[in-house]
């Protein structure tokens, strides 16, 4: 039996906004969390002295986020789990990305971001100044972190979804906030 694709959620937002330490509360309760590919893409790039990073090569970074997000996303939605997974970003932060860098994307890449199918309701963090922090991953602004979250409101807006934004409270509070907004 395979993954319920009504129970594929997004957890999307700017850098910063605290998605990580929710997925993190969210896993306390059982629940199935996938990490952010661009930051594992990011480590792994600075491991290897690659070119893939969003301050030296954005298209090439934004290629291999994509290639990621697919592979995680098929290898999710095949799998048996009957709860809720929870992603920390969509296929769609790729698309918002490369149209937040002014990067042209391709036809083929929008079509395969098509077929990958989410729940219709998306979970969206606001930038939240009082803990945004940078790290050897993070080297946005505050500034660009909000305009990342308008991009991101934009595009899954643009492509159907329902966004969802997520109150600045307690991560408990988050993470209830969003329990009583699913069916489990």
């Amino acid at each position: 039996m395979k993954q319920d694709i009504s129970k594929l959620y997004i957890i999307t937002g700017g850098p910063g906004a605290g998605k990580t330490t929710l997925l993190n509360e969210l896993s306390k309760y059982g629940l199935t969390t996938v990490s952010e590919e661009g930051r594992r893409i990011i480590k792994e790039q600075i491991d290897c002295g690659g070119e893939g990073l969003p301050w030296l090569n954005k298209e090439l970074f934004a290629s291999l986020m994509f290639e990621e997000s697919v592979k995680t996303y098929l290898k999710m939605s095949q799998s048996t789990h009957l709860k809720p997974i929870f992603f920390d970003r969509g296929i769609w932060d790729t698309l918002g990305y490369m149209r937040l860098e002014n990067i042209p994307v391709p036809e083929l890449m929008t079509a395969k971001a098509r077929e990958m199918v989410y729940n219709n309701n998306i979970f969206i963090l606001p930038p939240w100044k009082e803990i945004y922090e940078n790290d050897p991953e993070r080297k946005q602004t505050i500034e660009k972190a909000i305009l990342t979250f308008e991009c991101m409101k934009d595009i899954y807006q643009e492509y159907g979804f329902n966004s969802i934004e997520v109150p600045k409270v307690s991560v408990e509070e988050r993470a209830a906030f969003i329990l009583d907004r699913i069916l489990m």
